[in-house]
């Protein structure tokens, strides 16, 4: 007799995870494909810090059948325009311009800093952005905003020489070269970029030490969800409550703070 209940209640339990499985909604997420060391892509793989946040998050949230997937920035953002991605990280939080996006808590605070050339601290003190900067050539990644009117007219006024290149390593190796005299830049970006150029031991002349001489201005990265189409989403109000709910427990225990330093091992 108790074999004979065995079966059935086995079949029941595979009968109900086949349904769990089944009720699971087939989810992409996109991801900007070019924003190391947050979210890029390297040798075919998704990689960076808000893609490792994500992937620890969704663990928490098995109920939902989460695929990650690159895609050029631009791209991403019309996808959630258009209500054809349900969503993209990793956004800032940008209301009036995009009316468009629904935004998670913040994930992670992006910070903007300005680093000096050892070169240039020896024969001034660097103590006030942009007053103490003067005369001076400040690396930029091209397409970069540095800020609202007033900072733009403080820059003109202190004759601050603006020297856009692509991309943080360039800027860098600029900075250490001593062919730009700072460079302004997140500061996650510079520090991961500045160990694989020490990893990889560039050679070349001999290179100056750098300083972060100021802070600027923060950013928060967010996972943005599209407005539009409710239809085709039912789910998000319960997908954006819970994926809220385990950053705030990630952030509290620790958790993304080791994502930071893990990314940043030598």
């Amino acid at each position: 007799m108790l074999r004979k209940l065995i079966f059935p209640a086995a079949l029941c339990l595979l009968i109900a995870a086949s349904t769990q499985a089944a009720a699971a909604p087939p989810l992409v997420i996109y991801a900007d494909d070019h924003y190391p060391p947050y979210s890029y892509v390297e040798n075919g793989q998704l990689k960076g810090i808000y893609t490792e946040i994500m992937r620890e998050a969704l663990q928490s949230m098995p109920q939902y059948a989460v695929q990650l997937r690159p895609v050029p920035w631009k791209r991403g953002l019309m996808l959630l325009q258009t209500g054809e991605a349900f969503a993209l990280y990793p956004p800032y939080a940008s209301r009036s311009e995009r009316p468009y996006v629904r935004y998670s808590v913040p994930l992670l605070m992006e910070q903007l800093v300005v680093l000096c050339s050892q070169d240039v601290l020896a024969r001034r003190a660097l103590r006030q952005w942009p007053g103490d900067y003067g005369g001076l050539s400040i690396g930029m990644n091209a397409g970069f905003l540095l800020g609202d009117e007033t900072l733009k007219a403080a820059v003109v006024a202190q004759k601050i020489v603006l020297a856009p290149a692509k991309g943080t390593r360039t800027n860098l190796l600029k900075l250490m070269l001593g062919r730009i005299d700072c460079y302004v830049s997140d500061r996650l970006s510079a520090q991961w970029e500045l160990q694989r150029i020490r990893r990889e031991g560039l050679a070349g002349a001999p290179m100056q030490a750098i300083h972060e001489t100021a802070q600027l201005a923060g950013q928060q990265g967010h996972l943005g969800f599209t407005v539009r189409r409710p239809d085709a989403y039912p789910y998000r109000d319960d997908f954006i409550e819970q994926f809220n709910a385990v950053i705030v427990r990630m952030q509290n225990s620790g958790a993304i703070r080791r994502i930071v330093e893990r990314a940043l091992l030598p």
